[in-house]
């Protein structure tokens, strides 16, 4: 059983610090994910914030089919979908050591490496962006990914390498140098 899941079950029990712990672990996770889908931080942060409304008073039961994130990461993408179905929109298919000048350059080129690979994700459809997300930043395997995003594991499987060569060839117009990462 992962953390979410005995923080759910702990909240079910009637032990609200589970409730706490299980939307301080995931929150930000889910905001990003969110934020892949929506493109825009407010309508991310009040879908999230109704994703743990759902968990919190409908108490759907969480079957243990998948990982607990998994679960979660569908009942977000099920909302973001509700959300912008509702309102007409289109449904889009630690710390560095810097004790010396190298360690503060080496800190410097990573964060702008991961500054100009979110620029170049965003020039991505919504879809490739959630496919990127979840199965790199968020480590999802290709059935969980399949799973959040009401696809197949073989159309995971396709999406995510054309997401991937869509993301290099942005990388490359801009000159990035994506295989130092």
């Amino acid at each position: 059983m992962d953390n979410g899941s005995g923080y759910y079950r702990r909240y079910l029990d009637g032990d609200d610090s589970g409730l706490v712990e299980l939307i301080r672990d995931y929150k930000d996770g889910l905001m990003l994910y969110l934020l892949g889908i929506t493109d825009n931080f407010h309508l991310a942060d009040e879908i999230m914030e109704e994703t743990f409304f759902r968990i919190a008073v409908k108490k759907p039961n969480f079957s243990g089919k998948s990982s607990f994130k998994t679960w979660l990461y569908s009942i977000a993408h099920n909302a973001a979908v509700d959300y912008l179905r509702k309102h007409r929109h289109s449904v889009p298919l630690g710390e560095t050591d810097i004790a010396d000048e190298h360690s503060l350059e080496e800190s410097h080129l990573r964060e702008e490496q991961r500054i100009e690979l979110h620029r170049a994700m965003n020039k991505l459809s919504p879809e490739y962006r959630q496919v990127l997300f979840l199965s790199f930043f968020e480590e999802l395997s290709n059935a969980e990914t399949a799973h959040v995003m009401h696809k197949t594991k073989r159309q995971i499987e396709n999406l995510l390498y054309r997401a991937k060569a869509s993301l290099r060839s942005v990388l490359e117009k801009e000159g990035f140098e994506y295989e130092i990462i």
